[in-house]
């Protein structure tokens, strides 16, 4: 049985991409900041590796969180993208016209916010996670409060999903990425999509340079992501998400640039995640 490390608590969505990822034995350590889930994760004598959200469809990339894998030494071991359906949840028993308030993290109730308006006596309560408040409803047998938070945490604490899906942007998605030492990670023979990071120098079209050899490589640049170098000002390091047909491709890709650029990494190489809905 794999031991992971998730930001959050048991029923989070961390934990959804978790069981997806890798079965339903697995066995997660929830943690209260993302620096910890990589900690734990880095960690041979606590875990089997970590699971880390990297960016939204909607709020975009963590930067924070790329910062952190820049950090580390840990690797990508593989993504998952997983739809985000955040519901409205109650104890048995309870009904729609009982509930006066609704607990959740603030996130998750800006993203309900056309559904919570139509109920404007609800009272709104901010806490620090979703799955905790799902728990904390459960816990208090709760009679005239409700949450929002996963399917998953319904099912764990025993709650009644009263109105599911209440989202106000339906194409919500979040990408996960499994993070391991590099002891831990096989080569991957059908990988068709790697991380890499790189540095470049002030001269005039360094990054065109980089993006031509890119493309004459026959490679997909999927995604771009600029970070500040807190050492040095005003410069910048540069994650890119690379899709492939042939590894060949890749590899050829890494030979030619890193003739033009400085202090390239390579995060990981593995397929390509699916879709979770």
């Amino acid at each position: 049985m794999k031991k992971v490390s998730i930001q959050g608590y048991e029923g989070s969505f961390h934990q959804i991409a978790a069981v997806n990822y890798l079965g339903k034995d697995v066995e997660v350590i929830p943690c209260a900041t993302f620096s910890e889930v990589v900690k734990i994760a880095a960690n041979a004598k606590k875990s089997d590796g970590g699971f880390m959200a990297i960016e939204n469809s909607i709020a975009g990339s963590l930067l924070p969180n790329y910062a952190l894998l820049q950090k580390s030494n840990l690797k990508i071991a593989g993504e998952i993208y997983l739809h985000i359906n955040q519901n409205l949840m109650v104890n048995p028993g309870v009904a729609l016209e009982d509930i006066r308030e609704v607990h959740s993290h603030s996130m998750a109730l800006l993203q309900c916010i056309d559904y919570l308006e139509k109920h404007p006596h609800w009272k709104l309560v901010e806490t620090e996670d979703t799955a905790l408040s799902a728990k904390y409803i459960h816990q208090h047998k709760h009679k005239h409060a409700a949450a929002i938070a996963s399917k998953l945490a319904a099912e764990l604490f025993n709650l009644k999903m009263i109105a599911p899906k209440i989202q106000t942007n339906k194409n919500n998605y979040t990408r996960f990425l499994f993070l391991q030492r590099a002891e831990l990670i096989s080569d991957v023979h059908n990988a068709n999509k790697a991380s890499i990071s790189f540095q470049t120098d002030h001269s005039k079209g360094a990054l065109a340079k980089v993006l031509a050899k890119i493309a004459e490589a026959n490679i997909n640049l999927s995604k771009l992501q600029s970070m500040p170098i807190p050492t040095q000002e005003w410069q910048y390091r540069f994650h890119a998400d690379l899709e492939f047909e042939s590894l060949h491709d890749f590899e050829n890709a890494v030979d030619a640039i890193k003739k033009v650029t400085a202090e390239l990494r390579i995060f990981g190489v593995y397929r390509k995640g699916e879709t979770i809905l």
